[in-house]
């Protein structure tokens, strides 16, 4: 992990071509079952507004990145990327860590995200980070090669135990 950042920063509007070819690389290995980019630089500078993307750095370029946004009680993050070549070394782990930290200093009293039922390691990954499956969503993002669904997956920040009701679970684009 030479040369990565140790600090994370809110990325800005001006980093969405690099935030967008980030994330598009990262999930470069969903092309096997749906068409296409999984963000443009427009949703990204979108998002910079609506939520906040935090962006560890490798020297000169992105290493990794997350989105993060509050959402009723509740926080949502979603397109967790990690540059292929700097994968396996934590850097997905921190940035969940550093996003639940944020929800939970804003007051949020869970964490949701939304994952493709066809990646199955993504599913054990986030339940080793305490995540657990709680529904599905029809998945209308992309056109696809083969059915997927998205898999719902919600983790309880610290107090008392709050489940978000079913109606108030709101999973954006993102």
């Amino acid at each position: 992990m030479d040369n990565l950042a140790i600090s994370v920063r809110r990325a800005t509007p001006d980093d969405a071509v690099a935030l967008a070819t980030l994330v598009n690389r990262a999930y470069d290995i969903e092309r096997s079952f749906v068409e296409g980019d999984r963000t443009t630089e427009t949703e990204v500078a979108e998002l910079t507004r609506s939520g906040a993307f935090l962006v560890l750095e490798h020297g000169q370029g992105l290493a990794a990145a997350i989105y993060l946004e509050r959402r009723g009680e509740g926080a949502y993050f979603g397109m967790l990327s990690v540059d292929p070549a700097l994968q396996g070394m934590g850097l997905g782990t921190r940035l969940v860590r550093i996003a639940e930290a944020m929800a939970e200093a804003m007051g949020a009293t869970y964490m949701t995200l939304r994952i493709v039922n066809l990646r199955e390691e993504l599913e054990r990954w986030y339940k080793g980070l305490g995540y657990r499956a709680v529904g599905t969503s029809p998945y209308a993002a992309r056109p696809v090669k083969q059915p997927v669904h998205f898999v719902e997956m919600h983790k309880h920040l610290g107090g008392e135990l709050a489940l978000p009701d079913r109606a108030g679970l709101s999973l954006g684009a993102a």
